[in-house]
């Protein structure tokens, strides 16, 4: 895995969690109005497994993951790329939102980084 500064680890591990709030209020929001939470609940199952990624490469934190259940999230994390890259070009330039999304793509990126490292 490339050599990232504490700084970029402590704003990767944000941008998780920050992720993962986000979902699971979206979740419980869906839920209550008996929309599908497939997709959701899916999307959030890749995110804490990305997390539990990085603080294990970083902070050496175990996990109780599969190598199944990290192939199967580091193919949801690669797929939110599209769109997520998508949101930052349209975004304005200097915005809170534009860094947030640069800050979350590139967390994301280590994660998949940190899955692949582990499959080798």
């Amino acid at each position: 895995m490339e050599n990232v500064s504490y700084e970029e680890q402590l704003q990767s591990i944000q941008a998780f969690e920050s992720t993962i709030r986000k979902s699971e209020n979206a979740l419980t929001n869906m839920s209550q109005k008996g929309n599908n939470t497939t997709l959701v609940q899916k999307r959030l199952k890749a995110l804490y497994i990305g997390l539990a990624m990085l603080e294990f490469v970083w902070n050496r934190k175990s996990h109780p993951y599969t190598e199944q259940d990290i192939a199967g999230a580091r193919l949801v994390l690669i797929g939110l790329f599209p769109s997520l890259e998508s949101m930052h070009a349209k975004s304005k330039e200097g915005s809170p939102q534009k860094t947030l999304l640069e800050r979350r793509i590139k967390a994301f990126h280590l994660a998949v980084q940190a899955m692949d490292d582990m499959g080798n």
